[in-house]
């Protein structure tokens, strides 16, 4: 079995309106070329700062995820929403939200990694002064296949995804905003080896760069595949980047070298 994956590398705004805007096109334009998974990057309707989480945070029921609830419906697609700062009580995530073809919320993500580092020459960001980390693996199911959603600075960590992996999940997604200190150092290296080790397809989501803005992204959206070679790979400017994910091929890598099945948990 095959489908259709879009990863939709756009930059935000200061307006969220704008930035449902550019979504919308994005998104729209994706489905209109046959993706039937469509996902968005981390924290697109906001600016990437501690300075406005909490200013731009909405509660699960507010506005953006209605937003985007009604597109993937409107377009009978999978949507996995990349990021948005989210509001629960007094507490402010950096939540991704997952709908089915009929626009019903699947899955839930807050990112249980806190980006939270000092860089010597490069870049200091403590997300912790600001966001709340969540609790949860999130592994949504759909007709395809599970597909597992984490968020950014997880990905540093190799057992969240093996965990992912024996849950069922064939295809890993990964709104990202990696910076351009991390981002040429780290990030192609990470998402190749989630992939190889786990032997699914990790798609990494990455916001467009723009380098007025409040904090610079990478972009370099990506798809790795369960050999550890990329299918799909972007530049950092403003696009679609599309692949196509081959399950059956997934079952092929795991027979022909199986990882998963010569581990031995009992020793470490």
């Amino acid at each position: 079995m095959k489908f259709k994956l879009a990863l939709c590398q756009i930059a935000g705004s200061m307006d969220k309106n704008e930035s449902r805007r550019i979504a919308e096109e994005h998104v729209r334009r994706a489905a209109e070329d046959g993706a039937q998974v469509i996902a968005l990057p981390e924290m697109w309707d906001c600016p990437y700062s501690n300075d406005y989480f909490r200013e731009y945070a909405e509660p699960a029921d507010g506005e953006t995820v209605e937003f985007m609830s009604k597109l993937a419906a409107d377009l009978g697609i999978y949507l996995i929403g990349g990021s948005i700062s989210e509001l629960e009580g007094d507490r402010v995530y950096n939540t991704s939200f997952s709908f089915n073809r009929s626009g019903d919320l699947i899955g839930r993500h807050r990112k249980v990694h806190l980006f939270d580092i000092d860089v010597e020459g490069g870049i200091r960001f403590m997300e912790s002064d600001t966001l709340t980390a969540g609790q949860d693996m999130t592994v949504i199911e759909t007709e395809y296949c599970p597909i597992g959603v984490a968020i950014c600075y997880d990905v540093r960590f190799p057992e969240w995804f093996r965990k992912m992996s024996l849950a069922g999940a064939k295809l890993i997604v990964l709104p990202a905003a990696f910076n351009m200190t991390t981002g040429p150092a780290h990030w192609d290296l990470t998402i190749r080896a989630r992939a190889l080790d786990n032997q699914v397809y990790f798609a990494a989501n990455a916001p467009a760069r723009d380098e007025n803005g409040v904090y610079v992204s990478y972009g370099n959206s990506c798809i790795a595949s369960p050999w550890g070679e990329f299918i799909a790979h972007a530049d950092e400017k403003q696009q679609i980047l599309y692949g196509d994910i081959d399950l059956n091929y997934v079952d092929t890598i795991r027979d022909q070298l199986p990882l998963l099945k010569h581990r031995r948990p009992e020793l470490y």
